[in-house]
């Protein structure tokens, strides 16, 4: 078989309830509307894990954070667990990053052959939580609503400067695939940290939505007293007593929010034209680690199994995928199956510990009975919740809180737990059965404080002294870039041109 070209465009906590059928209508978002109309469109997808770092752990490998053990932005990524880019590799391709992938330890590639740009966030151990001090809040890392209340414009920020070079070096990498020097098939992750906060746009992106009528979330701050246990905890770690969060802040956080989707789709644009133009084909896939809340019910950013903040959108644009929208409930666990089934490899030898399925037959007509597993065990959480998405519903589990069912075609905002509710409990003891067998909660939560201990003596221990940093340093070979004297200029000047002259 042709093995097909992967072009894996990750964004940064895009909520996917603002792709129902690809980008919501309002979204100034050409690139990616061109991109869903030619794409198997998953629009019920949900995150392994509303965080970062498990998130994606999670997506690159197809297993839950309880199997890789990355449960928190701090968490060491074992280099023994495959990945996509290990697949891909040991079948042939070239594997290359440009961009985030949080990974956390010494192993900086985890199967990539080349990585093209530093990560934005460290490496070591020091966003480790503490199940031992509940409600502790470690406020140099944490999130708090700084964010909301410094909304606004800027021509530069942290996370500009880093998305800016991402698309440079990935687009640089595309014409540099386009010469033809390696003939192996290619898969190029391109990993951008927008529209993740802070909620600051430039602003040509800005000005896009003056006019916007989605600035107000649709459910509007709901008490602190009336909020879910997790919620509350969350509120909390956000430190959210000390700002005074106005209407006017939540609409400019929007709007910011809105522009920087904006801001990545002419990125986006920006890479598909260079596919065009050197007239090289690629099953292309964009998918988001996890969403955000956006101000929905008065809560802001990730780690909540809530819609906005668990759903991600995820699209594959493959000519062996049906175009179209797809409703079943699926996973960023299903990416590395379906990259697999899509270039011919086989996961056999590992698929015993894998959690996620291919999408492949699901875009091509076929069912999916399983249900759509997620975990979290990071910072705002004192135990490791979990939930599964079966259909309609959805069921979270926590030792420390009550059990919450939500059926999320009556009540897609989630207002009405019908946990307690006497018509239900069938489904409840139905789903409940599903999460003992598959999750064993005090085990769990013994592996989760076994690994915080653990690296919370490693951090400290290597703090103390000279210290080597994990953090990726990208090599840049001068001597082997443009003209240098071992080369031969004629041979140069031809192998670098697409398309070759006469």
């Amino acid at each position: 078989m042709t093995r097909p070209n992967f072009l894996i465009v990750m964004v940064d906590q895009l909520n996917g309830t603002l792709f129902p059928d690809g980008p919501a209508d309002w979204l100034h978002a050409p690139n990616l509307k061109a991109l869903a109309a030619r794409s198997t469109r998953f629009a019920n997808s949900y995150t392994a894990s509303p965080l970062c770092a498990p998130g994606r752990a999670s997506f690159m490998t197809g297993q839950l954070p309880r199997r890789t053990q990355v449960y928190d932005n701090a968490a060491e990524f074992d280099s023994s667990i495959p990945t996509f880019a290990h697949h891909l590799r040991r079948a042939g391709y070239q594997t290359c990053l440009s961009g985030k992938m949080h990974f956390v330890g010494p192993d900086q590639l985890h199967g990539f052959e080349e990585r093209l740009t530093t990560d934005i966030y460290p490496a070591d151990f020091g966003w480790t939580p503490d199940y031992r001090k509940p409600g502790e809040r470690i406020d140099w890392w944490y999130h708090n609503m700084g964010s909301v209340t410094g909304a606004g414009v800027a021509e530069i920020t942290n996370q500009m400067e880093y998305d800016d070079e991402v698309a440079h070096h990935a687009n640089a990498k595309l014409y540099d695939l386009a010469r033809g020097h390696d003939a192996r098939p290619w898969c190029l992750t391109v990993s951008f940290t927008h529209p993740h906060d802070p909620y600051v746009a430039r602003k040509r992106y800005w000005d896009l939505y003056e006019d916007c009528e989605h600035l107000d979330p649709e459910v509007p701050p709901i008490a602190y007293s009336e909020q879910d246990p997790h919620s509350r905890r969350l509120m909390d770690a956000c430190d959210f007593t000390k700002f005074n969060i106005t209407p006017e802040n939540v609409r400019r956080s929007r709007r910011a929010y809105f522009a920087n989707i904006s801001y990545l789709d002419d990125k986006i644009g920006m890479l598909m034209r260079t596919l065009q133009e050197t007239r090289q084909q690629a099953t292309i896939l964009f998918v988001s680690d996890h969403g955000d809340m956006l101000g929905e019910r008065g809560m802001w950013f990730k780690m909540s199994f809530h819609e906005g903040s668990a759903r991600v959108p995820l699209m594959i644009s493959s000519p062996d995928m049906e175009a179209g929208r797809v409703d079943a409930p699926v996973s960023t666990l299903d990416v590395t199956p379906t990259l697999c089934d899509l270039a011919g490899v086989s996961l056999d030898e590992v698929l015993p510990w894998t959690d996620g399925e291919s999408l492949v037959p699901l875009a091509q007509g076929g069912e999916r009975r399983a249900p759509v597993a997620m975990e979290y065990a990071a910072e705002g959480s004192n135990a490791p919740l979990v939930a599964l998405r079966d259909g309609k519903w959805k069921y979270t589990c926590c030792v420390l809180d009550p059990e919450q069912l939500f059926d999320l075609e009556a009540d897609p905002a989630e207002l009405h737990d019908l946990a307690a509710a006497p018509a239900h409990q069938d489904t409840l003891a139905r789903l409940r059965a599903m999460a003992r067998a598959r999750w064993d909660l005090a085990a769990y939560d013994a592996e989760v404080r076994q690994s915080q201990a653990r690296r919370w003596v490693v951090y400290e221990a290597l703090r103390n002294g000279a210290y080597y940093p994990w953090d990726y340093q990208p090599l840049q070979k001068a001597s082997e870039r443009y003209m240098r004297n071992h080369m031969d200029l004629n041979v140069l000047e031809d192998g670098q041109r697409f398309p070759r002259g006469e």
